[in-house]
């Protein structure tokens, strides 16, 4: 941020982010008309974050290994996992939570694993 910009530039930048946000907002309402109800596009779509988000929690709270690495490596495979699964598989979308959180708690634990044993052989 430009702590010493002028009135008129925060103006225009907030113009430009709301026409941003309203463009994006518009063609992804368009996109989620096709899709079906209200309940099951809000499902697809927050099922690439709610699985993976459950699945660092689980990972933080249950495994003490875990490490931050482990977590965001592992967060990541997990959307990526439901993802390839939502475009290749016939799989109800309800399962797209259980894949991710399944894939964020390996990843997660081979990450953090392979870490802290690279980190006792250099010591």
């Amino acid at each position: 941020l430009r702590t010493e910009a002028s009135d008129r530039h925060y103006l225009f930048v907030s113009k430009l982010t709301t026409a941003f946000w309203g463009v994006f907002a518009t063609i992804f309402a368009l996109y989620a008309a096709n899709l079906g109800s209200l309940i099951e596009v809000v499902n697809r779509v927050g099922s690439y974050f709610y699985g993976s988000l459950l699945g660092v929690f689980v990972l933080a709270i249950g495994f003490r290994r875990a490490s931050a690495n482990g977590a965001f490596w592992g967060l990541l495979a997990g959307m990526v996992a439901v993802g390839l699964v939502e475009v290749n598989s016939d799989i109800s979308y309800i399962w797209y939570n259980v894949v991710g959180s399944i894939t964020v708690v390996a990843v997660g634990l081979a990450v953090s694993v392979f870490q802290s044993a690279q980190h006792a052989e250099r010591q």
